[in-house]
């Protein structure tokens, strides 16, 4: 569509990494076999603590929504880059494009708020442990989980209207994995000031906000666990936060890194190198973090091997 002597883009031409066409092949089987492990790492995850009555607590029922938000979190995004590395570009409608912007901020959201929650959920297991059941019921992590949900909703919604009330001209070649903020700004034509403010406002109040119940929480249960006694009490009590602590600090560093600071995202190759850590990496580490780190899970997976291992021996026989 023309507007003067501008065109006005109806289209998009994601590009991905085809400026670097040498590597399409090996790239291609490498997020190929992130994203195999990402669905087998958290649809795992999701399914140990489905058919482990000891894994129905509060805090499983959390890590299990996790599980399911990274999952989501990357097929928003990896399987339309492995169709770029294929087709050498893909081409997005409008739509498709606003689309894709939308599921990846809804799924990205609703993992800040789902950490911070995980956090609060630590504070009351650790600093009032007594109190831990009566808190946490079913109710209460059903309440605080849909909450997160329509909270990202709300700010995804918001979020999305700001970005596609652009104008986009000129020329229509997205040379990012997916459909994000700062290459789509360098497309738009006009004054976006007003956009840009919006969206760096809800950007930082989601990390703020999150970062906040994190914090407060954990400098409560540092205080909790300075006050017991024996350095073995302090190590099992910590121990029990240190899988949320290392999953938040890679979750939020690299949120930060891309979103707080959009006008400075001037190399879209470094955003590029970054956005893949925060879509592919972590979630593909998370169900690592929470397995490796856990003797609950371990022991959860020990026995539901072991069960499957003397179903397919009685099968055999």
């Amino acid at each position: 569509m023309a507007n003067g002597n501008r065109t006005i883009i109806m289209e998009f031409i994601l590009l991905g990494f085809t400026n670097h066409p040498e590597l399409k092949s090996l790239l291609f089987i490498v997020f190929l076999a992130f994203y195999l492990m990402i669905m087998l790492g958290n649809l795992s995850l999701i399914t140990l603590v489905g058919i482990n009555p000891k894994l129905h607590t509060p805090m499983y029922f959390l890590l299990r929504h996790l599980a399911f938000l990274d999952f989501c979190f990357s097929t928003a995004v990896l399987p339309q880059l492995l169709v770029t590395l294929v087709a050498g570009r893909a081409v997005l409608s409008y739509e498709q494009c606003a689309t894709q912007f939308f599921m990846f901020t809804f799924f990205g959201i609703c993992d800040c708020y789902l950490l911070a929650i995980m956090a609060y959920d630590r504070y009351v297991a650790v600093c009032q442990p007594l109190l831990y059941v009566t808190i946490m019921t079913p109710k209460t992590r059903l309440t605080v989980v849909t909450g997160a949900y329509l909270g990202g909703l709300t700010i995804t919604t918001i979020r999305t209207c700001c970005m596609f009330s652009l104008s986009f001209c000129g020329d229509n070649q997205i040379d990012f994995i997916f459909c994000d903020v700062p290459p789509l700004l360098k497309l738009s034509c006009g004054d976006s000031s007003l956009q840009e403010f919006v969206i760096v406002l809800f950007d930082r109040f989601v990390i703020l906000s999150s970062l906040g119940v994190i914090l407060v929480s954990y400098l409560f249960i540092i205080k909790a666990i300075l006050q017991i006694h024996s350095a073995g009490g302090r190590t099992k009590t910590f121990s029990t936060c240190a899988s949320h602590l290392t999953a938040v600090g890679l979750f939020f560093g690299t949120l930060a890194f891309m979103y707080v600071r959009i006008k400075s995202g001037e190399s879209l190759d470094e955003d590029k190198v970054v956005s893949v850590f925060y879509t592919v990496v972590i979630p593909m580490l998370n169900p690592l973090i929470y397995s490796l780190r856990n003797k609950e899970v371990k022991e959860a997976l020990k026995k539901t091997l072991s069960r499957l291992k003397l179903s397919s021996v009685f099968h055999g026989h």
